[in-house]
């Protein structure tokens, strides 16, 4: 029979007051608190002003139409995270008194790895792990990091990231970019490209690294090769959908177009140039010590799946 993880805000071990402070926190707004709580703004207003009052100093201030943690603000969301982050490693361990049959995974992911690997690695998890809960954060490269190394996640996939020492490095793979092109297009009929091909042409990169970016342009600047910039996206689907409607050259790795690739209505073709680096897929998760054994049998195969991609 299945049983949910349990939630340290459900069981009442994380206060109302840190609940809501930590909420506003996120989303910078009481508004949008009370959206998501289904409670009046009214309620989170008066909880936040009672917490200000007993610390004696404010927790935000407002910039812009939005709230901004001050110093104080910003000491007290770190240590709150540190303190609910403990309550729910205690919570998954105590599930996992009853072995790998329950728990909780928290995993943050960017959008090219949740549009094809994570849903077979999901597959292959619970195929032998049915009644673990597995919470997925799709965010940008920098955001993921940040959520482990904070304590908000417990694995992290990321692209071209600088990790710091309370992060660890489980997979690293370097994968090469190239153009999503259409069957029958010029491009498609090659095996791989170099800088000069792509000369004159209309590019669209991703700027989940914005580096990506100054790195393409600075290698096309230094080859004196013409480069015009059509776009930069953070969405993985609207570059698809532009290589789709031949909108301009599309520069990605192959991570996020497996079923474009396998239906046949995109091709893959690297670009093989010494002056353009690869990027840098990883798996990123907590230390030993704070890891839950769900999360460490979830790393184990996600971090195949991340080295499987080398072939």
């Amino acid at each position: 029979m299945w049983r949910e993880p349990m939630d340290p805000y459900r069981l009442g071990l994380v206060a109302t007051r840190i609940h809501y402070f930590q909420l506003v926190a996120r989303l910078g707004s009481i508004r949008q608190a009370a959206l998501v709580l289904s409670v009046a703004p009214s309620s989170i207003s008066r909880v936040i002003k009672q917490l200000e009052d007993d610390l004696a100093t404010p927790l935000f201030e407002r910039v812009r139409q939005r709230l901004r943690l001050t110093s104080a603000g910003e000491l007290m969301l770190y240590h709150a995270r540190v303190s609910t982050a403990e309550l729910n490693r205690a919570s998954s361990k105590i599930n996992e008194l009853h072995g790998l049959r329950r728990g909780a995974v928290s995993v943050a992911i960017i959008e090219s790895v949740a549009r094809g690997l994570m849903p077979r690695v999901l597959s292959e998890f619970w195929a032998h792990h049915p009644d673990i809960n597995v919470d997925i954060k799709v965010i940008g490269s920098r955001q993921a990091c940040n959520a482990v190394a904070e304590g908000e996640c417990d694995l992290a996939v990321a692209f071209d990231v600088q990790v710091p020492r309370s992060v660890r490095k489980i997979a690293t793979v370097n994968l090469p970019l190239g153009v999503l092109a259409k069957p029958g297009s010029r491009f498609a009929r090659k095996k791989e490209l170099k800088l000069f091909d792509l000369s004159g042409e209309r590019v669209i990169l991703s700027d989940n690294s914005l580096m990506l970016g100054i790195s393409v342009e600075d290698a096309f600047s230094r080859s004196l090769i013409e480069l015009t910039r059509r776009a930069r996206t953070n969405s993985i689907g609207l570059m698809v959908e532009m290589a789709n409607m031949g909108l301009g050259t599309v520069l990605q790795t192959r991570v996020g177009i497996e079923h474009e690739i396998a239906a046949g209505t995109l091709r893959f073709v690297p670009l093989r140039d010494p002056k353009i680096n690869p990027r840098r897929l990883m798996l990123l998760a907590r230390s030993e010590k704070e890891i839950s054994d769900a999360a460490s049998a979830f790393g184990a195969l996600l971090a195949e799946a991340i080295e499987a991609l080398r072939n």
